[in-house]
């Protein structure tokens, strides 16, 4: 059995940069003697609590600043954003088209809503997305590497390794978690063309830029797999586990790395914990796979027995 590659492909990590507004501040009617509250104040409650995670309620209070300010760009954008964390993909498009319509420039709002496009598999909205910013912004490194993740899901690998690399020409040498994200995704493309020495040495350079990554851990394990490295595999996986220990597709990987090594309890138990793990997560498909593989391996150790 050979490795089994699952592509653990990510959006870039949202980078959150809050859009401040400027102009005119407009009030809410409020009862007599009480203090007018401005649009701007109730935005400003909003950004405290999307820098809180606290998307739910950065909406309402997004929400409310808009219906005071209607042409509030800032209040769209943000609240675009908040529903981006909270997978509302079909209002968060909506918002970012209202900040848009009212900013045209506005940067952010282009980046929100190709990532939004992107969630709901339109790659090639979201790619049109990342060329306005290129256009606006030719240095804005999240364009390009946001243009490479949906360029690669095209399978435009090449295309995409040329947007990863322009991408790292870009970012800061201080920003190693961020550059670690791109190397690991220019590996994921470099894997897809079957080159998989260059594939390794970018999962390896993702690793020591960010030693906590198990998708580079995982992607490494599961090109050593496909180069035969089985030990090297096996480690990887060790790796990705200790980071996570409820990564299925880990184990299950590992349990392949073992069968194919001939330590065949040790492929078994680890095919057990992944099926458990698939159960528990709902994932009816790899669980049922998985399990298969299990019978193969069981059915193999008695002949295994009789000739060594």
């Amino acid at each position: 059995m050979n490795c089994s590659f699952k592509f653990v492909l990510s959006l870039s990590r949202l980078i959150l940069i809050i859009v401040l507004a400027i102009g005119l501040v407009f009030f809410q009617v409020s009862p007599a003697g009480a203090t007018p509250v401005s649009a701007a104040n109730i935005f400003s409650l909003g950004v405290e609590m999307l820098k809180q995670e606290n998307y739910t309620e950065a909406v309402v209070k997004f929400t409310e600043a808009i219906q005071i300010q209607k042409d509030y760009a800032a209040a769209y954008s943000n609240r675009c954003l908040c529903n981006l964390q909270l997978q509302d993909l079909g209002h968060a498009v909506s918002d970012c088209n209202q900040a848009i319509n009212l900013a045209p420039e506005n940067i952010e709002a282009y980046i929100n809503r190709g990532i939004a496009y992107y969630r709901q598999g339109n790659y090639t909205a979201a790619i049109d997305d990342m060329n306005h910013i290129i256009a606006l912004d030719p240095h804005d490194f999240r364009a390009y590497y946001n243009r490479g993740i949906a360029t690669a899901a095209k399978q435009d690998y090449n295309g995409a390794i040329t947007d990863y690399h322009r991408a790292l020409s870009l970012v800061s040498e201080t920003h190693s978690y961020l550059r670690a994200d791109i190397y690991n995704d220019l590996g994921l493309a470099k894997f897809h063309l079957k080159d998989y020495n260059a594939a390794t040495i970018n999962f390896t350079l993702a690793i020591r830029l960010n030693p906590q990554s198990e998708r580079a851990y995982f992607n490494r394990g599961c090109t050593c797999g496909k180069s035969g490295d089985n030990l090297g595999a096996v480690n990887d996986f060790n790796n990705t586990v200790k980071l996570n220990p409820n990564y299925a597709q880990a184990y299950a990987n590992r349990g392949i790395a073992y069968h194919n090594l001939g330590y065949e309890q040790a492929a078994i138990s680890d095919l057990q914990t992944a099926a458990a793990y698939f159960g528990k997560q709902g994932k009816q498909l790899a669980y049922q796979k998985t399990l298969s593989l299990i019978k193969i391996v069981q059915r193999q150790i008695p002949t295994i027995e009789e000739t060594a």
